[in-house]
């Protein structure tokens, strides 16, 4: 595909990087530090939970502009999930205290891992003269744990929708990320695991939006697909 692309997007988790486990994994393993009383089936009720809380969710999107304000916000926004999250299999005393834990944990990069093959794909985009983003509904920790990864340097911008006040799929966070850039739609490309948020979004924003996904699970009528971020190398003629 001959393309006048200058800047890719990449979306973050789950296409740069993931989770070490799961994210229901890691709520029972310190909810049950934290007094949780877990049974055969906890795991499984806690990822469903999740997924629901996490769908119902309002976008990460707030007023507060002040970063100790915004980082209050980030926080009470995940409070709000997570607490959603036990409510619905089964609350304990110690709540609180195993937020606070669990909030902290997901900051740790430590708690994620690259894809095998992200560092090697951006260094070779990079080589290639591409610039490179990330436009992710993430929130501030997403600084901390790209440093963490080793592949903070590797981009030239970083737009989070807390900081963009804007979230995907809507067009605005795609334009300020654009903005940056000083590019026009046509010539930029986003790349992410979600069909709504990151192939759907970024297309109506005007880009080419490129749907990553790794269990080949996912139809899609037209559109690119990609099962690896090797597969976007030809894509954009590397």
């Amino acid at each position: 595909m001959k393309t006048p692309i200058h800047v890719i997007f990449f979306d973050a988790a789950e296409t740069l990087f993931h989770i070490n486990g799961s994210v229901a994994e890691m709520y029972l393993k310190h909810a049950v530090q934290h007094g949780f009383r877990q049974t055969p089936d906890s795991q499984a009720l806690i990822a469903q939970a999740f997924q629901r809380a996490f769908r119902d969710a309002s976008p990460p999107v707030f007023a507060a502009t002040d970063p100790v304000k915004l980082k209050q916000s980030e926080r009470l926004w995940w409070f709000d999930i997570v607490h959603n999250v036990f409510y619905r299999v089964g609350m304990f005393e110690r709540f609180d205290d195993f937020f606070e834990q669990v909030f902290q944990v997901f900051e740790d990069p430590r708690s994620w891992a690259l894809f095998p093959e992200t560092h090697a794909v951006l260094t070779k985009l990079r080589e290639e003269g591409f610039e490179l983003g990330v436009v992710s509904n993430f929130d501030s920790r997403l600084f901390s744990v790209m440093r963490g990864l080793g592949i903070e340097g590797l981009f030239d911008t970083v737009t989070i929708s807390s900081l963009a006040q804007a979230a995907k799929p809507a067009s605005k966070i795609f334009e300020i990320a654009l903005e940056k850039h000083a590019m026009d739609p046509g010539e930029a490309m986003h790349v992410g695991d979600s069909v709504r948020d990151d192939m759907e979004g970024a297309t109506k924003a005007g880009l080419i939006g490129v749907l990553l996904d790794r269990t080949g699970r996912v139809r899609v009528s037209g559109g690119h697909v990609i099962r690896t971020l090797e597969e976007l190398l030809p894509l954009v003629g590397c």
